[in-house]
């Protein structure tokens, strides 16, 4: 069995819930999953690359705007069967997560943020996570400016040792890249029903427990700010010309 094929069996968790407050000035009271980039809603560029590595069962972690993502998005997208998971309140990353787990069957799933997207080989990524043994793997890409995100600090054997602050003027370094593979244990583990950012309140807990980055040569793009936002047509406008590098 390869690896795309083997990854038909692992549930994704799609993160479409976030308020967008930064980004109102572009798209007004839109969700910004399914605002439309480059002629489509976003959230389906993710889709499209989710189905292309052979994963079938998706949910989707709505919160505001869920209305909208269910009607742009529907209960199918291909191959792919689609469910939701709508929080009644804020619950951040990680309680959003949380509160879909029993949606999603398996020994590990692969979460996705539903406001960037990286054109990673996730069969290479899913790869490293069990070669590691890994209890959680977050795929991260280098970027020439990592003043926005924040760096990811990592060991020779690419364990994850911190998460440096977002310094304006740091130059490039690697980056979480909005991708994450983890182990079911880790995600049982996560308070239910309290509002938690994986970034802020948990992935700096799990640090030295088989935490590991796997570092990976992609095109990367968020939609977080306007800027980024008008970015991102231009970024898909060129992938869709079959003239990315």
């Amino acid at each position: 069995m390869t690896e795309t094929r083997a990854l038909a069996g692992i549930p994704v968790a799609v993160l479409a819930g976030g308020l967008g407050t930064r980004l109102r000035p572009a798209i007004g009271e839109r969700q910004k999953a399914v605002a439309e980039v480059a002629g489509r809603p976003f959230l389906t560029r993710l889709l499209d690359q989710i189905a292309r590595f052979g994963f079938r069962d998706v949910v989707l972690c709505t919160g505001y705007g869920a209305e909208q993502v269910e009607r742009a998005i529907g209960a199918a997208h291909g191959a792919l069967q689609l469910r939701y998971s709508r929080e009644p309140e804020p619950l951040g990353t990680a309680g959003a997560l949380r509160r879909a787990l029993p949606l999603l069957a398996g020994d590990a799933v692969m979460v996705m943020n539903g406001d960037s997207f990286c054109d990673a080989d996730l069969a290479s990524a899913w790869a490293s996570h069990r070669r590691r043994q890994a209890l959680a793997t977050l795929v991260l890409v280098e970027v020439d400016d990592a003043a926005r995100y924040g760096r990811v600090e990592l060991a020779p054997d690419d364990a994850i040792r911190g998460f440096a602050e977002k310094q304006p003027g740091g130059g490039s370094g690697w980056i979480n890249a909005g991708i994450y593979l983890l182990e079911r244990a880790r995600i049982e583990a996560i308070p239910a029903r309290h509002p938690l950012s994986l970034e802020r309140d948990v992935f700096p807990g799990w640090v030295g427990e088989r935490f590991f980055g796997h570092r990976c040569s992609a095109r990367f793009i968020d939609i977080g700010t306007p800027r980024s936002y008008a970015d991102a047509s231009r970024f898909f406008a060129a992938g869709d010309r079959g003239s990315w590098p």
